[in-house]
């Protein structure tokens, strides 16, 4: 299957010829022109890389890179950007991103560190375990999908496997609402919504009421 790469920048023409190249290496390609886009995609589907602008309109690229690292996201990123100063690069590979490429650029080099960030990645995946379990429940980070002592596949959308990712990653620790706040929803979200309320019921309703448990006045527990 081609590896997907999502491309965060807002100059029209760059990103046409970004494309056109990419898909005649063999990648399958998205593009978007603005920050919160970025992280939206990021985020909820399954890119194996981002090519990242820092200078996107509504929220800047070191931004985008550092809601998606704080939000546990390992999606390898590649910053390509005008800013060629050494503090710029320095900045950027420190919040996280795996590589730094500034513009102009020939179209080769960006090519061959493409292919070099997707074999790490995949090198990397590949010696990382594929389900993670916490008690009777288990999560294949593959297919997305849970399940309770080994029965029926249970389907979860993007934010209710984000959130159980995060609780069997920390099985017994409270997590702060702000917590699971920062690391599903980042800059999404409103502080004054009920979304995790919302988003908690809805996997008590599939794994188990029992699995997760109110921490009153702290926030919640996952319980294997």
């Amino acid at each position: 299957m081609s590896s997907r790469i999502l491309i965060a920048d807002d100059e029209r023409n760059l990103v046409a010829f970004l494309e056109k190249g990419l898909r005649a290496a063999g990648y399958v390609t998205t593009a978007v022109n603005d920050g919160p886009s970025a992280i939206a995609l990021a985020r909820d589907e399954d890119f194996e890389l981002l090519i990242l602008d820092l200078g996107l309109p509504g929220l800047d690229g070191t931004d985008v890179l550092r809601t998606l690292r704080a939000a546990g996201r390992r999606l390898p990123v590649l910053i390509l950007s005008a800013r060629d100063d050494v503090r710029d690069k320095v900045a950027g590979l420190q919040l996280g991103a795996d590589d730094y490429l500034t513009k102009p650029f020939e179209f080769d080099e960006l090519l061959a560190r493409v292919q070099v960030r997707l074999r790490a990645a995949g090198a990397a995946s590949a010696d990382e375990p594929m389900t993670l379990r916490a008690g009777a429940v288990s999560l294949d980070l593959r297919t997305r999908r849970a399940s309770v002592d080994g029965g029926e596949p249970i389907e979860l959308s993007a934010r209710e496997f984000a959130l159980l990712e995060l609780f069997l990653r920390h099985p017994d620790q409270v997590l702060s609402r702000e917590q699971l706040l920062a690391r599903v929803w980042g800059y999404d979200f409103d502080p004054g919504s009920n979304v995790v309320e919302v988003y908690v019921g809805y996997l008590r309703r599939k794994v188990g009421a029992a699995h997760i448990t109110t921490v009153r006045g702290m926030g919640y527990r996952f319980v294997p």
